[in-house]
């Protein structure tokens, strides 16, 4: 990739715009400046961006579309991989700078910088007693996991957090600064909840809380030999399960890292995880039938609402993954049972995760966006850690095979399913004039990823 390539980027402009924080291919620093957190994914923008606000971001949006480039918006990059190898007419924008978070506790609502991560929303909402619908990762960013849905260890309670979203403050194709919200700009906000982040470049979004300082929570653990008894067991008790409760089931290679307990590392493991809402003696009544397999692990209990950011087995830095998800209409043995051979195989797969669906996920929100609900059993995550082609390649074979029939039948990529039904939409309420420019400039934003993040406290 050089300069010559975007033969029309005014590079002198661009730094002016930051401030000089615009990097450009063959400057020092451009190289780790387009990195993502997914090592496994080669990003080789025309330029990379820091604006250090809305203004910024503007001046940016209209320098790239007088250039012939679109915007590629990126927090982390944690799924990098939706714009790989598309990013050579395209100014990589990092909101790393927007990473403020303020929270008025009377209205329970956080006004959070699109840069933010998790980590940080926690931090400030923690001593007001207050808690997000934010996933279980510290370190993924707040504005792709909002956009794109955004489902926690609170959602078969409270649903998705796209659904939670208050207003959005942005930046159209023609570099104007918007506020939308349920009474300005209707249409818009309905397509950025759920629908991802390719109507304009997001500034800062206004976000509910919940009221909520405990919760009991923890992890259930067996060694993998027992995998597929204790994933029979869980399907057929999330089946059944009441909204309070969201867990999910996990095969799980965890690493050899010291802080792990010298009993669990590189060991492979079927873990139970999530959280239940209500008090001790309800919890515990709903966890008689899993704890009767009699766990190696038990951390079930009482703890900070905090603590739901972080869990065993999770990556804490960034690695190169190749992953993918769907949605599973039905759980079943030959599911299973396909899902423990796969966690078998060496090299393959480091983490399969069936994310319990149901409740509140699975009814229509009240005055929702794209995604008002997510219909079927689990949602099925499945990653693997690649060093090499050959790991790449036995990863990807492992995750194809989920692709194929019988596994096809039901199977929807989530994001790419609110996408389509945000294009319908468009269509159909007469909006395409105003969208397609927004689509033509803007590049698939990060649309964050489902379980990456750091080993629980309790361990």
């Amino acid at each position: 990739m050089t300069v010559a390539s975007a033969p029309n980027l005014d590079h002198t402009r661009l730094r002016d715009l930051c401030g000089g924080a615009v990097l450009i291919a063959g400057d020092d620093g451009y190289d780790p400046a387009r990195r993502p957190w997914n090592l496994a994914v080669a990003q080789k923008p025309a330029a990379v961006a820091y604006p250090g606000d809305a203004d910024e971001v503007a001046a940016l949006v209209r320098c790239a579309r007088e250039a012939g480039l679109r915007i590629a918006v990126q927090s982390t990059g944690h799924h990098a991989g939706a714009v790989e190898g598309s990013l050579e007419d395209a100014i990589l924008l990092r909101t790393s700078a927007l990473r403020g978070v303020t929270v008025d506790p009377q209205k329970r609502v956080a006004r959070v910088g699109a840069g933010a991560l998790w980590q940080d929303v926690v931090e400030a909402t923690r001593p007001h007693g207050l808690s997000a619908l934010h996933g279980s990762a510290p370190d993924v960013g707040v504005a792709g996991y909002t956009l794109g849905g955004g489902m926690g260890w609170l959602a078969r309670r409270h649903g998705l957090q796209c659904n939670h979203l208050l207003a959005a403050e942005l930046v159209t194709a023609d570099g104007e600064i918007v506020r939308t919200d349920a009474q300005r700009d209707p249409e818009l906000f309905w397509a950025l909840r759920g629908g991802g982040g390719s109507f304009g470049v997001v500034t800062a979004l206004e976000i509910a809380l919940l009221p909520l300082e405990m919760v009991y929570a923890g992890v259930l653990a067996w060694d993998a030999a027992h995998a597929e008894t204790v994933l029979a067991r869980w399907s057929a008790w999330a089946a059944e399960a009441p909204d309070e409760a969201t867990t999910s089931a996990r095969l799980v290679r965890l690493p050899w890292l010291s802080r792990l307990p010298e009993t669990l590392r590189g060991r492979r493991l079927v873990t139970i995880d999530g959280a239940i809402l209500g008090d001790d003696a309800r919890a515990e009544e709903l966890l008689r039938d899993l704890r009767a397999l009699k766990p190696e692990i038990d951390s079930f209990g009482q703890r900070s609402a905090a603590t739901l950011l972080r869990r065993i087995g999770d990556l804490d830095r960034a690695a190169p993954i190749v992953s993918d998800h769907v949605v599973l209409d039905t759980l079943d043995g030959d599911a299973t049972g396909a899902l423990v051979e796969a966690a078998g195989s060496d090299p393959g797969l480091r983490t399969i995760e069936l994310r319990q669906l149901g409740g509140a996920l699975g009814r229509p929100a009240p005055g929702a966006g794209a995604l008002d609900a997510l219909d079927g059993a689990a949602v099925l995550y499945m990653a693997g850690t690649v060093e090499n082609e050959a790991q790449r390649t036995a990863v990807e074979e492992q995750e194809h095979i989920f692709g194929k029939d019988p596994w096809a039948y039901g199977l929807t990529p989530a994001n790419r399913k609110n996408l389509e039904t945000v294009q319908r939409y468009t269509h159909q309420q007469g909006m395409i004039k105003r969208i397609a420019p927004l689509d033509e400039l803007f590049a698939d934003t990060d649309l964050g990823d489902v379980g990456s993040g750091a080993a629980p406290e309790e361990f």
